[in-house]
């Protein structure tokens, strides 16, 4: 069968450099940090007292306190960018067939808060049982699909994917197949994340997985530096409108990109650590070009993983040069976590929405806060260091790997009719 084309038609996003498209994209060429000190609660007592939080957010600003008491924080986030993205495409949902309008909303850990909260009210009590009515419906990963669901109507596919870091990556990768193989018109896809808690913070500084440079959060994202001590937090929403291109070009919809390739890998070899070769993200961006039907020389830009964390980011510019050979050294590279820290389940789709504003705008935006060459990493890649630049774009994959070796690698093209 002759497959679908997919393009992009709508695009929201709370991230902690704009809670706007304009905003996000804006900070993101000037490479503004969006790491700061902990607000969320007292993290005097924790190794790492940063990340990067939402910033000028307030969740009452969007809902009411009755609604409030019903969404945890992470699917507030998704419902809010949902419907900026959808208020973005302009579609009229009363003359669209809801029935095949679908969504994927991913979360790689889902209601942290609520269930930290809920557990730890318990714990101080005198045993008694008294759990929030909401506390089950808040707490699961897949209820900010139904939710948005719910809100817009939309009655087609509608699940969550959960794959760590992968996962808001993997949503897009679903309904892009969905869509290319006829069985959906449109998707909101994305994902969303609050994971800045004790718990989170903890848990992460168990794993030495995080950043500790308390002296100066700003800089402490450092991808692909030397110096680089693991990565910042982060929190927020990535949300994209995927519809079918006869269905966006009957309505005269505006297309930011087209998504042409994508490419689903694992590791199979740590429960943590990437392969040290990059062999799976090698593989993942390989299946993308593939399934693009490109040639490796037409890919002009990747958005890396790139989270600042040792042993990570030796693996993905090996696993850039396995594949791309002598090409790899033409490639535009860069990390957006260097400005937005790590969102986890939410990284692939502000991840992707990035790319996506890069192929359409021919600009790369920096990898920020690089002081030191590290002498494992090849010097000659160009990582987009501390300055973004113009040139044309036609191709650019965006990369997400996550714990359990999951990697997702999405291929997004220069629009052409």
């Amino acid at each position: 069968m002759e497959l679908k084309r997919v393009v992009v038609t709508g695009l929201g996003a709370l991230t902690p450099i704009g809670i706007s498209i304009e905003e996000y994209w804006k900070n993101l060429r000037n490479g503004v940090s969006g790491a700061g000190m902990i607000t969320r609660f007292d993290a005097s007592k924790f190794k790492t007292q940063f990340a990067c939080e939402l910033k000028n957010f307030n969740t009452a600003d969007y809902f009411d306190r009755k609604e409030i008491r019903k969404h945890d924080t992470y699917a507030q986030y998704g419902l809010i960018a949902a419907e900026f993205c959808l208020k973005d495409s302009e579609i009229n949902l009363e003359k669209t067939n809801l029935d095949r309008a679908g969504v994927i909303w991913a979360s790689g850990i889902g209601g942290l808060d609520t269930f930290e909260k809920e557990v730890g009210d318990f714990v101080k009590g005198d045993g008694t049982p008294r759990f929030n009515p909401f506390f089950i419906p808040k707490m699961i990963a897949d209820i900010a699909a139904g939710n948005i669901s719910i809100k817009f109507g939309f009655r087609g596919p509608n699940f969550a994917t959960v794959s760590a870091c992968a996962s808001s990556a993997h949503a897009i990768i679903d309904a892009f197949n969905y869509i290319r193989l006829g069985k959906a018109d449109i998707f909101i896809a994305g994902g969303s994340e609050a994971a800045v808690t004790p718990s989170g913070i903890g848990g992460f500084n168990a794993m030495h997985a995080i950043s500790t440079r308390n002296d100066d959060p700003k800089s402490a994202s450092r991808p692909f530096d030397k110096d680089r001590d693991g990565f910042v937090l982060g929190e927020g929403a990535g949300a994209l409108i995927l519809e079918e291109y006869d269905h966006a070009m009957k309505r005269g919809a505006k297309i930011y990109a087209e998504l042409v390739g994508c490419g689903l890998t694992a590791d199979a070899y740590h429960m943590t650590a990437p392969h040290p070769d990059g062999y799976g993200a090698m593989m993942a961006m390989k299946n993308a070009i593939e399934d693009a039907g490109i040639r490796i020389e037409d890919v002009d830009h990747i958005n890396t993983h790139g989270t600042s964390t040792p042993v990570g980011d030796i693996a993905e510019p090996k696993s850039i040069q396995s594949l791309f050979g002598e090409h790899a050294y033409k490639i535009a590279i860069n990390s957006t976590k260097s400005m937005t820290g790590h969102l986890l389940g939410a990284a692939g789709a502000i991840e992707a929405i990035a790319a996506v504003l890069s192929v359409q705008n021919d600009f790369v935006p920096p990898t920020i806060n690089h002081f030191t060459d590290d002498p494992e990493i090849d010097p000659k890649l160009d990582f987009t260091f501390n300055t973004g630049k113009s040139r044309e774009l036609r191709f650019a994959l965006s990369n997400t790997f996550g714990f359990g070796g999951h990697n997702a690698s999405l291929l997004f093209k220069k629009f052409n009719e």
